[in-house]
């Protein structure tokens, strides 16, 4: 059943991929502005997160919007526990800001995704090119903080298994320190229902727990990032303790 729920999920967002794309072009050229292209890139994020729920069962639960600046002139730097495509889905669906994401440039050639995603106000790197990488960050991120967009960064740089800890990478802690916005930790138990890299998702529930924000002010990006890696997996192991179990 699980396997037949999940094509037709696919099979949903591939269709309904096609004409949002064509909705967020047409808002682009329209308006010369990202701001209606990110509310229509939205509305399929949270249209595939939704029928996640309707046709696969995989549901999610957020605690801690609390704890998300109020202020909307306030930058903050997102940093999400990244086990799965369904974060880079949730997030903009649930967040009260516009989100940018930093990504690799080879997801801009993926069809109508890859095509709306370039349509956007985010910021898209060369891997293979650390230091020039790093200076686009902080340049386009902190044009974005200004605007009180929310940069939005994986620390781990890609997914990991459920119960696995990644490498904290720290080129997000340098940023809000260069930028002097505050980090907001987040953990998500998103392999419990769509694994790394599997096709088949199973039906559960994710849970989703938003830190308070952690002042960049006068710290050191590798203490700032320790500071995060602990506070992300203590909640990992507190949400999903199965997961951790030796």
């Amino acid at each position: 059943m699980s396997l037949i729920r999940s094509v037709l999920h696919m099979l949903w967002m591939a269709i309904t991929v096609i004409p949002y794309t064509f909705a967020v072009l047409l808002a682009k050229w329209t308006s010369g502005s990202s701001t209606k292209a990110y509310s229509a890139a939205r509305a399929w994020l949270k249209l595939s997160v939704d029928s996640a729920r309707v046709i696969m069962g995989v549901r999610y639960q957020v605690q801690g919007m609390e704890n998300l600046p109020a202020d909307p002139k306030q930058g903050v730097v997102l940093l999400v526990k990244h086990q799965s495509t369904y974060e880079t889905f949730l997030m903009p669906a649930i967040m009260p800001r516009p989100l940018a994401y930093v990504f690799k440039k080879e997801l801009l050639k993926v069809p109508f995704f890859g095509w709306s995603i370039g349509a956007l106000d985010m910021i898209h790197i060369d891997r293979a090119q650390r230091s020039r990488a790093f200076h686009k960050v902080v340049e386009q991120g902190k044009r974005l903080l200004d605007q009180g967009i929310w940069v939005i960064m994986f620390p781990e740089g890609t997914r990991v298994n459920r119960g696995e800890v990644g490498e904290y990478k720290t080129g997000a802690t340098r940023l809000a320190i260069m930028t002097g916005v505050p980090v907001v930790p987040i953990a998500v138990t998103s392999a419990k229902c769509w694994p790394r890299k599997a096709f088949i998702k199973k039906p559960g529930v994710v849970d989703v727990s938003i830190g308070k924000p952690i002042a960049s002010v006068g710290r050191k990006h590798d203490e700032l990032m320790a500071e995060v890696e602990a506070w992300i997996e203590s909640e990992m192991q507190r949400l999903d303790p199965e997961a951790y179990r030796k």
